[in-house]
């Protein structure tokens, strides 16, 4: 089994297939330190940690630096769009209220198999993604999709798929002049 590591070059490039301009590069992935002065975004720690145990759920296992991965596309992504930010902590919160009923903590204080166990018996993993429909189409629209897009939109997550050159991601003359194997 080969390790792959998910760096914040990865999370740049993640965030620029979803259309989000990064501007200042690394300082852009930084997580804001305190409150936010947009008193709308409702997006703390709790919430951080929830997003990157559903990565740690929905991402495979060979991936490295998963957190610094989710971290970094998580503050671009939230930064860029204030309303994204509403949508992912409304999908922890009824992912941890689903949690909370069936294993009585939040979905972040799961062990790894009871944490998959609860998105399956969620019914997340079959439902349609949808950003205004029931609590489980939310979970999968705001938290399992768009991580799961970040992952392979990136050079490493497209490597582990066998994606050479994910879209916005060009690969560089050498990839053009190798025969195909």
């Amino acid at each position: 089994m080969t390790d792959y590591e998910l760096t914040r070059r990865d999370a740049l490039k993640a965030l620029g297939a979803a259309g989000v301009t990064v501007a200042g590069g690394v300082a852009a992935l930084s997580w804001p330190d305190g409150e936010s002065e947009d008193e709308n975004v409702t997006m703390g720690e709790h919430e951080r940690e929830t997003v990157r145990a559903v990565a740690s759920t929905v991402y495979p296992s060979e991936l490295r630096g998963v957190a610094g991965f989710v971290d970094g596309y998580l503050a671009g992504r939230v930064d860029a769009d204030p309303e994204r930010a509403r949508g992912i902590a409304d999908a922890v919160a009824a992912l941890d209220r689903y949690a909370h009923d069936w294993e009585g903590d939040d979905f972040a204080a799961l062990d790894a198999p009871k944490r998959d166990e609860t998105l399956r018996g969620m019914g997340v993993h079959v439902s349609t993604p949808d950003p205004d429909g029931d609590p489980r189409q939310r979970v999968r629209y705001y938290l399992v999709n768009d991580l799961q897009f970040a992952l392979y939109s990136s050079p490493t997550g497209g490597t582990l798929v066998g994606i050479e050159n994910p879209q916005g991601h060009p690969g560089g003359t050498k990839s053009y002049r190798r025969p195909p194997e």
